[in-house]
């Protein structure tokens, strides 16, 4: 086991007031059909450009304190020789380094799903460890759907999580736990049509089995951080339930589920588009002061901080300082939302760089 004071540092550190993480995670695959949808090949150099285009954002590093990075990712260098994750480190921003190996069919259970990659984990996380992460994630996805989930599909995705944490702590290395309960149909045979109150209960009973099989596997709380959905209605749901309600239930289901030694809770914006994320996040602020929630409560965004910058670049070289600029402004505006300052007005602002 690391050090748990340590960990326990760059965990709250992850969540300094103002501050939240950029998740640059993709997998080649996800990555690819984002560039698709941009008109860009996904060629590792244009990979490169575009994660390094939005690390060396002028003035992000305010509102950034880490970024999950790819495999790939870790090992690349910058276009002028240097690391990606020295590039980050020298602007006080921490890299973080996904490590599950994705979802995949859960046996014995149709529609639902397991993910994988606990095979040869401690070994890899020693080479992390190596080119400099401090923190990891790993995944977990739970579908609503007919019969779903199951008592075993949340119990085996929740061992999978602690093992993993309980890895990633012994390696010195911050684990980020992200059980995620999808609000589409994105993976598995969920429909997504469920209504935010079935969203409340699934979410509940899955963060009680993932803290139930942390504590399990001697996981200190303190030295973790929890990247769980927000309590939604599905996407496809007739009556989708508006933003004051969603902050009201996602933090009752969390004083009902997180213990309080967690330092902080790093929402997914789980295919939310760029402004309900970020209204929702102000939201839940605003009211967790109003209930005195123990936690912390930030971003760690993919999709939330990225398909901005990733319309404006478009690939081209041009476009960098345009792209550079819309990061920036979502940076803002997801920093403002998780201290509960967030206002559509902010929206219409120009968003400088530096």
């Amino acid at each position: 086991m690391g050090n748990i004071e340590e960990l326990a540092q760059v965990a709250r550190a992850l969540v300094a007031p103002g501050r939240g993480i950029l998740a640059a995670d993709e997998s080649s695959g996800t990555i690819k059909r984002r560039f698709d949808a941009i008109g860009v090949e996904s060629t590792e150099d244009n990979r490169r450009a575009y994660r390094e285009l939005l690390f060396r954002t002028p003035g992000a590093a305010a509102f950034i304190s880490g970024v999950i990075l790819y495999d790939e990712t870790i090992r690349q260098n910058g276009a002028e020789g240097s690391p990606l994750s020295q590039v980050l480190s020298d602007q006080g921003v921490m890299p973080g380094i996904k490590v599950d190996m994705g979802a995949m069919p859960l046996a014995g259970a149709e529609g639902e799903l397991v993910t994988e990659g606990l095979d040869g984990l401690r070994a890899r996380f020693a080479e992390y460890k190596t080119l400099g992460a401090r923190f990891s994630k790993w995944r977990a996805v739970i579908c609503i759907g007919e019969n779903m989930p199951s008592a075993y599909a949340i119990e085996v995705n929740a061992h999978a999580l602690a093992r993993y944490a309980a890895l990633s702590q012994e390696a010195g290395i911050v684990p980020i736990v992200e059980p995620e309960v999808l609000m589409d149909n994105s993976m598995g045979g969920a429909i997504g049509d469920h209504s935010i109150e079935r969203c409340y209960e699934v979410t509940r009973d899955t963060l009680r089995e993932v803290f139930a099989q942390l504590a399990r596997q001697r996981v200190a709380y303190e030295g973790m951080l929890l990247k769980p959905n927000m309590v939604l209605s599905g996407k496809t749901a007739p009556d989708r339930a508006p933003a004051t309600e969603v902050a009201r239930m996602t933090v009752d289901c969390f004083m009902e589920s997180v213990p309080a030694a967690v330092p902080g809770i790093v929402f997914l914006s789980g295919g939310q588009p760029d402004g309900e994320a970020t209204i929702n996040l102000h939201e839940i602020n605003v009211y967790a002061a109003t209930v005195r929630a123990p936690w912390q409560l930030s971003f760690s965004f993919g999709r939330g901080l990225q398909a901005a910058p990733q319309q404006a670049w478009a690939g081209k070289t041009e476009n960098v300082a345009a792209a550079q600029q819309a990061f920036y402004h979502r940076a803002k505006v997801s920093s403002a939302a998780r201290e509960g300052r967030y206002s559509l007005e902010m929206e219409k602002e120009a968003a400088p760089v530096g």
